[in-house]
């Protein structure tokens, strides 16, 4: 992505189907880039010290627990918020979705809707062509088309933590528009000014030449990462942007470091191309 330009290029393989329909992705964790960090940009005033907290995994919640879809919101609300050491963390993605809602009336997707693409959906909404990879295997049978995550699976509801599927067109094309009408980048960089630890708004920071975006990346870039194989990096000095949309989960699940190394490989070749 190219935002001095408002363009980007892609390239996509679909090795699983013949016919030539766009892919969608299960998008998973940068679900909270494009729902809660989304939301704190436009609407940073509603935040009080403790929303930003849960927006940036500095409020004490458990990383990750088995939710019930029956009373999933009360042992979420259960939780004491206190400042804490970064710790990422569904849980406070969830938390922070509801504290949103109790303090607008209104359910965080419909907020948050007007700000995507078309291309960009809730896994509930995929039109019955869509056409999206496998991603691994539930109670015997292939992910396929349905959300990944067992906690959003479970809840069967829009959730802030996973549950985005989105195409490659479209999700570029999201990122492009919510930065021309909402200046992303520059809101950005003056949040990463403040005091900050791992998270910056909601989105992730980098560090070092070990970082998954790739040795490429500069200092200031920021994005997020989905365990199914995504990811989104931007650089706001260089103004570029990369995204990487792959179900390479089904392959490297039991091997982060592959994973890992696939993401660094695939981003340094990302950052070296001229749009």
């Amino acid at each position: 992505m190219d935002f001095k330009k408002n363009k980007f290029e892609y390239l996509e393989f679909n090795k699983a189907e013949e016919n030539s329909d766009p892919l969608y992705f299960d998008l998973a964790s940068m679900t909270k880039m494009l729902s809660l960090s989304f939301y704190y940009c436009v609407y940073r005033k509603q935040f009080s010290s403790e929303m930003k907290l849960l927006l940036n995994h500095r409020a004490g919640l458990p990383a990750w627990g088995r939710l019930s879809p029956r009373d999933w919101k009360k042992q979420i609300e259960g939780y004491a918020i206190h400042e804490s050491p970064s710790l990422y963390s569904d849980f406070s993605a969830l938390r922070l979705m509801l504290e949103i809602e109790k303090k607008t009336g209104q359910g965080l997707y419909q907020l948050v809707a007007p700000f995507w693409h078309p291309d960009v959906k809730f896994w509930k909404d995929l039109p019955a062509y869509a056409c999206s990879p496998i991603t691994g295997i539930r109670n015997g049978k292939e992910i396929k088309g349905q959300v990944h995550d067992d906690n959003a699976f479970a809840i069967n509801q829009f959730c802030s933590h996973a549950g985005l599927f989105s195409t490659i067109g479209g999700l570029c094309e999201t990122l492009l528009n919510f930065n021309q009408q909402n200046d992303l980048i520059g809101f950005y960089l003056k949040e990463q000014s403040y005091n900050h630890d791992r998270f910056v708004a909601g989105m992730d920071t980098v560090s070092g030449p070990s970082t998954l975006a790739g040795s490429m990346a500069g200092p200031k870039t920021f994005g997020h990462l989905g365990f199914t194989g995504t990811s989104v990096w931007i650089d706001p000095q260089q103004l570029k942007g990369q995204i990487i949309l792959t179900n390479y989960t089904e392959l490297a699940w039991f091997d982060r470091a592959m994973l890992s190394n696939f993401r660094k490989e695939v981003g340094n070749i990302l950052w070296d191309l001229k749009l």
